[in-house]
This record gives C-alpha cells, structure tokens and sequence, in this order.
C-alpha cells in the first residue's frame, strides 16, 4: 500500500475535474465516490444530478467560517493511496474503509467529532484520491503534521489488515521520483525513462571512479549532458546543474537539474567526499600492478570486493556504509564497460543497488579507496570482450559483488534499512541472473578438463575436499560443477599450492552453505587466491594443453627432479 501526499492546491472544482475526467491519457474509468466525511456527499459519477460544482461546494463550505483574510492560501489537500503491484484488488468497501483509515492518521479527520471535509475518489482499479478542504468544521486548521510519515505507518498496518504485499518503509534518503508531469511527457515523446532518470543515471556513473573534480565534470561532458557550473568570486565550484539535449520547455530552454535534486548523494559535496582520504591513513595509496586491460581490472575489482566482505563483518558502521556506496560505484563501472550479453543485468543490477548505497548512518569516506580505485580501474580500461580473459574475469568479479551484495543486504537488515535491504537483494538476484552468461564458457570448459583428469587425480582432490570442508563435502562433489572444481585444483596442485589450505582460506570466508553452487563460487575463488588464469584455455595445465597428464599422484611424484623440495625424502 502506497500513500502520496500531493502538492496543496487553491481550487477544489479543478482537482475534482481532473479526479472526474478521462485523465491525461484516456486512464481514469468509472469515477466515482467510495466514501466522504459523513458518507452522505453527492456523486457526480454515478448521480446525474449532482455536478462537480456541487460536491466543490459541500466541501469547501467551512470555508465561510473565516473571513476573507484568514482563509489558507491553499487550502486544498490532495493525497492518493496505490496497491502495491500483485496485490488484489480490492472492492469499493475495502477503500472506503481505507480511505476513513489514512484520514484520521494524517489529521485531515480525526476521530474528534469535528475534522475536515474530505472525499475519496476511485477512478482505477488500483488505487483512490483523497480530497479535502484544510479548514475543519470548528473553523480551526487541521494538525497534518508530518502527515507523509503517517499515512506510510497506517499504510503498514493496512497491509497487515488486509493480507495485502508489505512495502519497505522509506526513511527520507531515496532519490526523487519523477512527478506525474515528467512521466506523461515522456510517454507523451515515447520515451521509457524520463530526463530526471536518465540524467541520474548518466551522472552516477560519470562520478563512478573519478578521480577529482575535472575528471567528474569532463565525464559529463563525454556523456553528452549540458552542464553549467556554480561559480563562486573566488573562482571555485559550488555546485552544478545538468540537461539533456532534448530536454526542453516551454520556451525551448534547456531544463537543468542540479546534482542534489537527482539523488541526495549527487550533489557537488558529497561527490567530493569519495576523492577524501581517512585522517588516520596516508593520503598515498601503496603501488600497485599497472592494470593492462579489462581482464586484470576485473581481477582487482574482484580483490577489493573480498576485502571488503571482511569489512562488512566486522567494521563500524561508518567504514560499512563507505564500502557499500563504493559498491555502487563499482558496479556502475562494470555494467558500463561489460559485453552486450551480460550488460542488461548488470545495469538493473546497478540501478537496484543505487537505492543501498545510501541511508542515514554517515559514510567515512577514503577508507573505500580500494573499491574506489578499482571502479576507476574498470572505467579506465575500457569495454571488455565477452569471452576469453575478459569474459572470465567477468564471471568471477559478478560472483564476488553478488555476495558483497547479499552482505550489505544482511547489513542493512540488521540496521533496519528496509527498501535499502530490499533494494541489494534485488542488485543480488540481477548479478545471480548475469552469471551463467558471463561463466558460461569458462565453466564448460573447465567441466571437460576435470571430465578427462584421470580417475586416481579425482580421488586425490575429491580427498582434499573432504578432508578442508567436511561438513561441505557430499554436496560438492555431487554438484554439476564439481569437475570444473577438480580441474582447478590440479592447476593450482600443479603451481604447487597447497590445496588443503587453499581450500580453507576459500571457504573461510562468507556464507559458502548458503550459495547454489559451492563449486562455482570456489573455482572463481580458487582461480583467483592461486593467481590462474581466469579462461581455462589459457591455462599451463596438461589438460588444457591438450596433452597427457600424468596419471596417478605416484607418477606425478616419481617424476619430479630429484633436487624438487616438494619430492618426498
């Protein structure tokens, strides 16, 4: 359940007409009355004699209890309540009831024997208008404090009457919506997005990785935004305001919209908080490897997200909240340099996670610059392949964000954060849905290398596990991918790691149990703790090589040189 409380207006008979009409867009049918203040009101949708001008007269008549000059400004109160998509639909018994419900909460009509005139109407299945003169019947104005807060806690317990879906409650930080205008103009151009989402889209990931203010402005400037700057005496930017091209009024002017009215974490100030370092650390980032390319920028990206599942665990709030916006930027970057067969779910999934990125709890900036750094990473090297390296290394940096995701969903949770939970888990179920198109190669691939390892080299590995995740292990080996997981283990046996240790410290860490396929989520794991190649094909391994492996444990061990430490004394 839905509630929206409107802009106040100054002539009831012009809601009433719009509330009676066709609608904007021939979408109103049938309006009519479901309940008013004393359930007596005229109809004009199904009376036909009784007109607009008479139901405006009934309600405003408290009107005349004032003089000219104390009458409000604006005195009419406009609010509307919408099921919730898949809800059923109710019957004009259940609004009215509904309607009477959200009128005492806001305080339009308390249950005080003298509240406001109001009328509900229905012209939807979906959804009715509350209309209402804000004068009430003793002459005194309503108390609709904060009636938007109010109305979204009746709406919940409405929900719970009813049987009806349960709706995250909001807490002031999600970014605007479009209003109804924006909407039907862009359905008017036939356009799916308005300008106001497109531009927050556009903007987002402009900010994504940059790495100051110049790069942020010159990004906007390559997505093809008109930009204007707030400049201060001093020669500083304030702030900035952003349009589209075809984006015009009226007049033919270009509409702007500044950074704050797209979404509250936009605005010039708080872009500028990402490019902060900690007080307690160096401004100076340790020298890593240069990034060759999409491939080695995934890997990186793929790091940053591990180390910032840790976090997650274990961090403060603050530090928490900083990684799970720098998330956000992360997979802005990757949706936007990704094959065309994974990009569609990586952009909803980065659209769905916008919401996570932000709540009330402060984000400590410059202790995120790893994500940072790595969303900059993926934006600077360029559009990736959608096979070989860059196609693997796809896969695996989506099967680490997917559970830093589900972790800041978990967090969010715990914090109370209901639309911001609701919001990762539904970036999480997008990254799950991109997988299989990302993987999907690599993983047969490595399906027919573990298919060929000879059967004395599946036990040995089917052993390691057995011996690391005991309590993991049955389902593992019985999992599809189990083979893709036995060829990984003998690259990295054959790089000479460890595979017991390796095995533990892959699944130390969060909720393996919880995934569907274990043995896909510890290949990409593997494949990167052991630093093999992600694509299969360019892997050192006898089986990739298409060449005879050894085939036994003994045989391997009987040919090592005779100087190898790893031979047995």
């Amino acid at each position: 359940m839905i509630p929206r409380i409107h802009r106040q207006g100054r002539n009831t008979a012009r809601l009433l007409a719009y509330l009676y009409g066709p609608g904007r867009r021939e979408e109103h049918t049938d309006p009519h009355l479901v309940a008013s203040f004393d359930g007596l009101a005229p109809d004009p949708g199904r009376d036909p004699s009784t007109t607009l001008a008479n139901l405006a007269q009934l309600l405003d008549e408290p009107l005349h209890l004032l003089d000219e000059d104390s009458r409000p400004a604006t005195h009419v109160w406009h609010a509307s309540v919408r099921a919730a998509p898949g809800d059923r639909t109710l019957t004009d018994s259940e609004w009215a009831s509904i309607a009477r419900r959200v009128v005492a909460a806001t305080g339009i009509d308390p249950d005080d024997g003298a509240g406001c005139r109001w009328a509900a109407v229905r012209h939807a299945d979906d959804h009715i208008h509350l209309i209402a003169t804000l004068v009430r019947e003793d002459g005194r104005r309503p108390d609709h404090h904060r009636s938007a807060k109010r109305a979204q806690t009746e709406c919940r317990q409405i929900e719970a009457d009813y049987d009806l879906h349960h709706v995250a409650a909001g807490d002031g930080t999600a970014a605007k919506r479009p209003t109804s205008a924006e909407r039907h103009k862009a359905d008017r151009l036939g356009r799916q997005r308005t300008p106001r989402e497109e531009l927050r889209e556009a903007v987002r990931r402009s900010a994504a990785g940059a790495a100051n203010e110049e790069e942020f402005f010159d990004r906007l400037a390559s997505a093809g935004l008109l930009i204007r700057r707030r400049i201060a005496p001093s020669g500083d930017t304030l702030g900035y305001t952003v349009a589209l091209l075809g984006d015009r009024n009226a007049k033919g002017e270009p509409i702007f919209y500044s950074g704050s009215k797209l979404a509250p974490d936009l605005s010039l100030p708080r872009i500028r908080e990402r490019w902060t370092s900690p007080a307690d650390e160096p401004a100076q980032e340790p020298a890593l490897p240069s990034v060759t390319g999409p491939a080695s920028a995934r890997r990186r990206a793929t790091t940053a997200a591990w180390q910032a599942l840790l976090i997650i665990g274990q961090g403060d709030d603050g530090v928490i909240a900083a990684q799970i916006a720098a998330a956000g930027e992360v997979l802005d970057a990757l949706a936007e340099t990704s094959a065309v067969h994974t990009r569609h779910e990586l952009q909803a999934a980065a659209a769905a996670f916008e919401r996570a990125s932000r709540s009330h709890v402060r984000t400590a900036r410059g202790h995120d610059h790893a994500l940072h750094r790595a969303a900059r990473d993926l934006a600077h090297s360029g559009p990736a392949l959608g096979r070989g390296e860059d196609g693997a290394t796809t896969a695996m940096v989506i099967d680490m964000l997917f559970f830093l995701a589900v972790a800041a969903a978990h967090w969010h949770a715990r914090k109370q954060h209901a639309q911001q939970a609701e919001a990762a888990h539904r970036a999480a179920a997008h990254l799950r849905a991109a997988y299989p198109a990302a993987a999907g190669h690599s993983m047969a691939l490595l399906h027919q290398q573990g298919s060929r390892l000879a059967p004395t080299w599946q036990r040995h590995h089917a052993t390691a596990v057995r011996q690391s995740l005991p309590e993991l292990a049955d389902r593992i080996l019985t999992e599809p991918g189990w083979p893709a997981l036995a060829a990984t283990l003998d690259e990295a046996r054959t790089a000479g790691h460890n595979l017991p240790a390796l095995l533990n410290q892959a699944a130390a860490r969060r909720e393996l149990d919880t995934v569907e396929r274990m043995s896909d989520v510890l290949v990409w794991r593997l494949r990167r703790m052991a630093d093999l190649p992600a694509d299969p094909q360019n892997s050192r391994s006898p089986h990739a090589r298409g060449t005879a492996a050894v085939s036994s444990p003994q045989r391997a061990e009987s040919t090592k040189p005779a100087n190898d430490p790893r031979r047995r004394r």
